[in-house]
Parts: C-alpha cells; structure tokens; sequence
C-alpha cells in the first residue's frame, strides 16, 4: 500500500479537525456549572441567586422586574429555573437572579 502525499495531507486534516472539535467540546464541559454569589465575577457583577435581594443603593440600574429570565443573555428556555448565562461563560444561573449586566430582551 503507497500512501501518498495527498491522501497524507486529507488525514492530517481530519485528524486535526477532530483534535480541535475535541477540545472545543471539553472545554464547553469545564465551563458549565453553577454560579455562586461568592464567585469572583460574580461578585464584581453584583449577581443575586434572588433579585429580591438586589441593594438597589448599590445598583440603580435595577428595576423591579428585571430578572436572568428576561435577560438577553439567559440562554435558558421559557420557564425554567435555571438556564445557562453567556456573561459568566455558560455556567448556570437562576432565572430570578440578576446582576449588573442585565440587559432587557428585546
């Protein structure tokens, strides 16, 4: 059997799709998970598991009503709990949260 240098190159390129797609899938898996209040970024955006609990001091942003649930970036579907939030990486967030980043759905 000849292998030759185009079908060398047609493996080496699957071979090294497969590796980057590989990587991308772990990576997705570190970032999922459950966001804290004690987590640094969350702390630096004000997150609250409850928006109840928002010090509207603190962020006047804040309006009541205003929740991960009607967030733009809530990837959450309708009505679920908690659904997965693109400001902190795709990790988990409740969807009566809030934090400083909220941005209403259009």
């Amino acid at each position: 059997m000849k292998f030759s240098r185009r079908r060398f190159i047609a493996v080496t390129t699957v071979l090294a799709s497969a590796l980057a797609v590989g990587r991308r899938a772990t990576a997705a898996d570190a970032g999922a998970g459950v966001v804290q209040e004690t987590d640094a970024n969350a702390q630096a955006l004000g997150y609250k598991a409850d928006a109840g609990r928002v010090d509207h001091a603190k962020y006047p942003k804040f309006h009541a009503g205003d929740a991960c649930a009607n967030c733009q970036f809530f990837q959450g579907k309708a009505g679920a709990t908690t659904g997965a939030c693109a400001i902190f990486g795709g990790k988990q967030v409740n969807a009566k949260g809030w934090c400083n980043s909220y941005t209403k759905k259009a």
